[in-house]
């Protein structure tokens, strides 16, 4: 019944609803609304850069919060690839051909998840993917994994099915589906994607570089260049972005370039900076 319904209720509206009221400012509503989402999601405010409800200005502030500059810190070695997010491992492994295992009986495409372009797709052909889903309580800025040079972003209206496992289960082509961003980088170790997707309640999804990036349920496909001018370069571990409401990162790599770490299983949570993946050795 609760996925039925996701089918039925006007993603959109809704979401743009829950942008509204979360950046309400009256000090009795953001504070109820932080106090209560700390309590029911058991988030851990000892990391917080502010600890205290009454240190933001909405709750938007406090769910896009920084935190102190060694909550984090970012695994030691080269070789080492990062997790780009707080997260659980919703999958991970080898891309068979241009299919990603969403979950049990599910697939979906590379060249759907990438905004149909089949040349971005070609990237990634037999290369290694990871989903990684962002809980309500989880930390919900974006990093770089390893150092890259933006290419390209992508901006793929859809819809905003919610991204739970529960819903992965039942939602075929559920990432392919909903709204995201794919941001397409150069990097050490080949191509990699970083895709941000959408889903219920995320009013926005933001870059950088860019600002906020989604603006609604009737935006055409955008596709933003920058190999010209002056490029845009982040170092590992850098910001990349942050999402408004809870979601998830999909990874993908070139084939041949990278390891998944085999004590990050799926099922596991990571922390953003945690060692995630290794670079292959040639």
């Amino acid at each position: 019944m609760k996925i039925l319904r996701q089918y039925i209720v006007p993603h959109h509206p809704l979401s743009r609803f829950m942008g509204w009221f979360t950046t309400r400012t009256y000090a009795w509503l953001k504070n109820w609304q932080i106090r209560t989402f700390v309590k029911t999601y058991n988030v851990d405010m000892s990391q917080a850069q502010h600890e205290k409800a009454e240190d933001y200005v909405n709750f938007t502030h406090f769910f896009t919060r920084h935190l102190l500059p060694d909550a984090r810190p970012l695994a030691q070695g080269d070789d080492s690839i990062l997790s780009p997010a707080d997260s659980c491992i919703a999958q991970k492994g080898k891309i068979d051909g241009y299919r990603l295992i969403q979950a049990k009986k599910h697939s979906f495409s590379v060249d759907e998840l990438l905004g149909g372009d089949l040349a971005d797709a070609k990237l990634f052909e037999n290369g290694e993917f990871s989903t990684l889903y962002l809980a309500p309580a989880d930390y919900h800025r974006v990093h770089m994994p390893i150092k890259g040079t933006l290419k390209k972003m992508i901006h793929v209206p859809g819809k905003l099915f919610s991204v739970n496992l529960q819903t992965a289960e039942r939602v075929p082509n559920l990432f392919a589906r909903n709204e995201r961003v794919v941001c397409l980088f150069e990097t050490e170790v080949g191509p990699m994607a970083m895709v941000l997707v959408g889903a219920m309640f995320v009013a926005s999804i933001c870059t950088t570089w860019a600002g906020v990036v989604t603006p609604g349920a009737n935006a055409k496909r955008q596709e933003f260049s920058y190999n010209e001018g002056s490029p845009i370069v982040l170092d590992r571990g850098e910001e990349m972005g942050y999402f408004n409401f809870g979601s998830t990162v999909i990874l993908l790599f070139g084939q041949d370039n990278i390891n998944w770490l085999s004590d990050c299983a799926i099922g596991d949570h990571v922390n953003m900076g945690q060692h995630l993946a290794s670079v292959q050795k040639r």
